[in-house]
């Protein structure tokens, strides 16, 4: 049996798609991975023998809906998920927050570490500390996936963090070089789509968008079963999309963009003037649902500049399913009626109801999602697991 970091490295092209299809929608009874892939059961059969005697697949258990063949129950294949495990880190501009987690992207354990510096190298040390200590809970790790708000390219520099004031970084280097494990840099949003495109809730969806509101405004798009990434990516310009008008500015001068209406600091900002005391983003939100007018206008308001934005994401990409997240997503489940109704008002009547699905905030999420880049690179061929 080949070692855990191993386990894709041989594979044919063609024996990589069955193991992959398995790994995303497993387990799957022999016909009906034929089925999927368009082979024969001859083809199969012949991909997938040298699949099971490596041990990347295995026969899973019968269940009630085991498919049948001369009436008899056919074992579906699945990937043993405990084969390979990965590191996924979640970096902020004050923590750093770890999951260790399977071939599934499964989360076995986590960890989180505050950060006392941003100095790059510093940084690093601080990661190779915590996977040291996630490590002790396997026997191998294949690779670490690090997700953070900012520029990334080729998977290993951070061309721009400005929460870090970072820029021209290759920030997989330094944690490479520490851990010795081979390391995937991502944007955060960029991740967080692949983790829900391969694992998630868009794992069977070929066009989805994720919209996030926090600190700022961001959005990503997954077409035709492909993120959407361009040389701009992760220079949050959804931010300054265009909502009303007549609303409040924001930094960059833009009036009434969504990042003037939709983020923490603008909500906290319109609700401190209107009340005339400083109000955390929480306390809007709770005074909202409590009935405080000032606090409902503010929220309501919000709700359905919130409303827009989505409305113009579906008329533009038509996108099946639209997640939203985000530090500052409570906004969409105490407007959510509002919400709604402005995405009605701002779609054509005949258009399709918006599928529209809040999950909820957390770093770990996140941090999963770092993970799910590095087996992503680790499944399809984009990484030297041999080192």
């Amino acid at each position: 049996m080949p070692s855990n970091s191993a386990a894709w490295s041989p594979l044919s092209d063609s024996e990589r798609r069955v193991a992959l299809e398995v790994l995303l929608h497993g387990p799957l009874a022999r016909i009906e991975l034929a089925h999927r892939l368009s082979l024969s059961t001859t083809s199969l059969t012949r991909l997938t023998r040298p699949l099971v005697e490596s041990g990347l697949l295995r026969d899973a258990p019968e269940t009630d809906t085991t498919a049948r063949a001369n009436g008899r129950p056919m074992r579906p294949l699945d990937i043993d998920p405990e084969l390979q495990h990965f590191v996924g880190i979640k970096l902020t501009g004050s923590s750093v927050y770890g999951v260790l987690t399977n071939l599934r992207a499964d989360v076995i354990e986590t960890r989180r570490v505050d950060l006392a510096s941003h100095e790059p190298a510093d940084v690093a040390d601080v990661i190779t500390r915590l996977v040291a200590e996630l490590g002790t809970y396997t026997d191998e790790i294949t690779a670490i996936g690090i997700g953070l708000g900012g520029a990334v390219t080729g998977y290993t520099h951070v061309s721009r963090a400005p929460f870090l004031s970072w820029r021209n970084i290759n920030f997989a280097e330094l944690v490479q070089d520490r851990t010795h494990l081979p390391t995937v840099i991502s944007n955060d949003l960029d991740a967080l789509m692949e983790a829900e495109h391969w694992f998630g809730a868009g794992r069977d969806v070929r066009n989805f968008a994720t919209l996030t509101i926090g600190a700022g405004v961001g959005g990503g798009l997954v077409i035709n079963d492909s993120l959407v990434v361009g040389v701009d990516a992760g220079l949050g310009l959804l931010g300054h999309f265009p909502l009303d008008p007549l609303g409040p500015p924001c930094p960059e001068g833009h009036r009434g963009c969504a990042h003037a209406l939709l983020s923490l600091p603008s909500i906290q900002t319109q609700a401190s003037l209107a009340l005339g005391r400083p109000t955390s983003y929480d306390d809007v939100l709770d005074l909202a649902v409590s009935g405080d007018p000032v606090a409902d206008r503010i929220v309501g308001n919000a709700a359905r500049a919130f409303g827009v934005l989505i409305a113009a994401v579906a008329n533009i990409a038509l996108p099946e399913l639209v997640l939203l997240t985000g530090e500052g997503i409570r906004l969409a489940d105490v407007g959510w009626e509002r919400l709604q109704d402005s995405i009605r008002e701002n779609r054509n009547p005949e258009a399709s109801k918006v599928d529209v699905r809040v999950i909820a905030d957390d770093p770990i999420l996140w941090a999963r999602g770092a993970a799910a880049v590095a087996i992503q690179q680790a499944v399809l061929g984009g990484l030297d697991i041999e080192r």
